[in-house]
Formats: C-alpha cells, sequence, structure tokens
C-alpha cells in the first residue's frame, strides 16, 4: 500500500503563502497611508498566521509497506528556508510496536515507530501526520496492525 499527500500539501503551501503575501501588502499599504497602528497590527496578524502552520506542523507524507519494507519519507510542507528531507526506512520484520497519537480533537496526530535492534528497541522522531487525511491515517494504523499480526 502506498499512501502520500501530495496534493493536499500543494493546496496548503499555495494558501500560507497566498494569506501572507496579502497580509504584507495590506500592511505596507497602511504605512504609506500613515496608519501605523493598523499596520503593526498586521504584522500581529501575520505572526499568529506564521505560528498556526508551524504549531499545526504540516508534513508531506510519503509512506509504503511494499516489498517486506516499511517506508516513511516526510518533510516539513512550511517552512523559512532550506527543506530538509527525512526517511524511515527498516524491514517489516523489525517493528516492534507503534503509537498514535491525538490531539486537538484528532486534527492533529503524530505517528511514533518503535523497531527492535541488535541494542534492543529504539524509537524514530514522531512524524506529524496532521496533513494526511482521516481515512489515509486509518489505512496507515491497518497497516501497522497488519503487520505486528504476522
Amino acid at each position: 500500500m502506498k499512501i502520500d499527500n501530495k496534493k493536499k500539501v500543494k493546496v496548503i503551501k499555495r494558501l500560507f503563502y497566498l494569506i501572507s503575501v496579502i497580509i504584507a501588502l495590506v500592511a505596507l499599504a497602511l504605512f504609506l497611508f500613515d496608519y501605523p497602528y493598523l499596520a503593526l497590527a498586521c504584522v500581529g496578524v501575520f505572526s499568529l498566521w506564521f505560528l498556526f502552520f508551524h504549531v499545526a506542523d504540516y508534513h508531506y507524507i510519503e509512506f509504503s509497506d511494499a516489498d517486506n519494507k516499511i517506508v516513511l519519507r516526510y518533510y516539513k510542507a512550511i517552512r523559512l528556508g532550506s527543506t530538509q528531507y527525512n526517511s524511515i526506512e527498516f524491514p517489516q520484520s523489525m517493528l516492534k510496536n507503534f503509537l498514535f497519537e491525538n490531539s486537538v480533537f484528532g486534527k492533529m496526530s503524530d505517528v511514533t515507530i518503535l523497531v527492535t535492534t541488535a541494542r534492543g528497541v529504539a524509537e524514530y522522531p514522531s512524524v506529524s501526520l496532521s496533513a494526511l487525511s482521516v481515512n489515509d491515517r486509518v489505512k496507515m494504523k491497518a497497516a501497522f496492525v497488519e503487520i505486528l499480526s504476522r
């Protein structure tokens, strides 16, 4: 099974940048028309806008469990600066456990993967699944349950 959210991440990125440009242009116009307090309020609105996307932690996700291997590739969708690409790859037989953590009424979700190594159990860093649809999250969880049941 393969899951990815490329289309949704494109929409999220376009929305973020479009609204950011609009807020910046409104703030600039307010400064030019000598409304400094309203312009500063626009800067505050932009700060809250950016903070929302930072807290929501939207990621591009590509998940595959084909060829007896689990592959989870991800990177942060909204990031100022260079993009840091991350990947988790291991044989399905190494999967020890997984943990889905939901917050904000299930709108934000993280997955933590535990694998068995020669030195014991290792835990991968949590990956945000906020940009995945609920249906895709259910499919991913079902894939992990199926692998563990073998």
